[in-house]
């Protein structure tokens, strides 16, 4: 599941290096569009991990076909409404740019490029939810091949068709998109041929309000977290826009990074949902509070390493996407740097989430998972910059981190100490 999200966020990260050497404008073009894939992919986990969450409690429950009236709802509906964003996305192009931040000298660039990643959307959204799917049955390897074929072929491809081919950013583009396309083949046929997975059945599609209702209510968090992000990056757009092309650039490539280090956690935190989705509807709350805290010491390791490690390394990173234009170095050197400095306390946040969000506490966990990019960041977006200028933007997402570490802890305690009641009532 880590490497699934690596990968995942790779996609992502590809374009922005290999887009990043054609121009300034052009790696801003990609910051610009992240917002827009943020959104497909809120969506994506929304149906896909609030249907996971009920074909792991299903499964628990040796209920086969209620489990498949899941995973055909939430991958039908997910077809449905990628189609829907790639109609409307591609008729109404260059308002939706400039709707999401673009520039006058980046919206050209952005415009290139979303005309090939509104195509690859449906396949993007049903991609996520399949990826979901096998991982809530415990199949975290099936999944991981599908999402990992899709990312090493769209680091091949990039730059193949932007310089081989010299197509620029639109070649960035057609890469991701006919990665996306392989990487839904091959979940598909993971999900339908393999005899120990939960096929997705038109049969099965039964869209209904009590259907919908249990997946949004599940899946809420993940829209909160995803949804938000993306408004949160329309709004960074916006917040760094009166500072040039370089500060959105610079922005975009210090998020694309930092995203590809919460990958490899949310990954951990998303193997970890499966075990405590089995448990929790077995009644095991001895095995759920084990399991949540062995992951909290892991989770803590393993990001304070990555970022002392990267603190170390900013400015070399940075440079690498960027080497250019030394505005775009010193602005994203300061804002990543702030940003590692809270990785800790990002690490307790996340697996808070995680298991507030597997066990059914929807609204807790839509608290915290709104926190980080909603009820925190973009207030301070919104603020910091007209205080403190750059550095203000620079700022906005390190105090945004802290103030949801504090909401998180007190929202966990409170459930911390039912289950543990739980688990002596059990006793």
């Amino acid at each position: 599941t880590i490497i699934s999200m690596l990968v995942t966020s790779i996609y992502n990260m590809a374009d922005t290096f290999f887009v990043s050497q054609i121009s300034t404008s052009a790696s801003g073009a990609v910051g610009v569009m992240f917002s827009a894939m943020s959104m497909i992919q809120a969506i994506g986990f929304t149906l896909g991990m609030g249907s996971g969450n009920h074909i792991s409690r299903s499964l628990g429950n040796r209920d086969e076909e209620r489990a498949g009236v899941f995973a055909a709802t939430a991958f039908y509906t997910a077809a449905i409404i990628g189609t829907a964003i790639l109609v409307f996305g591609t008729l109404f192009s260059r308002q939706l740019v400039f709707f999401l931040g673009a520039t006058q000298t980046i919206a050209p660039y952005a415009q290139d490029y979303a005309r090939y990643i509104l195509i690859g959307a449906p396949f993007m959204m049903t991609s996520f939810v399949m990826n979901n799917i096998l991982r809530s049955q415990g199949n975290a390897v099936f999944a991981m091949v599908g999402i990992t074929v899709g990312g090493i072929l769209n680091m091949i491809l990039d730059p193949l068709l932007i310089f081989g081919l010299n197509m620029g950013i639109s070649g960035a583009a057609i890469a991701t998109m006919v990665s996306q396309m392989i990487s839904f083949a091959i979940l598909l046929y993971q999900c339908n041929a393999r005899p120990d997975c939960i096929k997705i059945q038109l049969s099965k599609f039964r869209p209904s309000g009590k259907v919908y209702g249990q997946i949004l209510h599940a899946g809420l968090p993940s829209f909160c977290r995803q949804g938000l992000a993306s408004a949160a990056a329309v709004i960074l757009n916006f917040a760094a826009g009166p500072y040039g092309d370089a500060a959105i650039a610079a922005m975009s490539i210090v998020t694309r990074f930092m995203m590809f280090i919460n990958s490899s956690l949310i990954g951990f935190g998303q193997g970890f949902q499966p075990v405590c989705g089995f448990n929790f509807g077995a009644e095991r709350y001895d095995r759920v509070l084990e399991a949540f805290w062995f992951c909290v010491k892991v989770a803590v390791i393993m990001l304070t390493v990555f970022g002392v490690v990267s603190f170390g390394i900013s400015r070399p990173i940075i440079t690498a996407f960027r080497r250019e234009d030394l505005q775009v170095i010193e602005i994203g050197t300061l804002a990543l740097r702030l940003q590692l400095l809270t990785m800790p306390f990002q690490a307790w946040v996340i697996m808070v989430n995680m298991l507030t969000q597997s066990i059914g506490y929807g609204f807790r966990a839509s608290l915290v998972a709104m926190g980080r990019q909603g009820l925190f960041l973009i207030p301070a977006l919104l603020i910091l910059p007209k205080m403190f200028g750059i550095l203000g933007l620079q700022m906005a997402q390190p105090i945004a981190d802290m103030m949801t570490f504090v909401l998180a802890t007190v929202i966990v305690s409170g459930i911390l100490k039912e289950l543990g009641q739980m688990r002596e009532n059990q006793n």
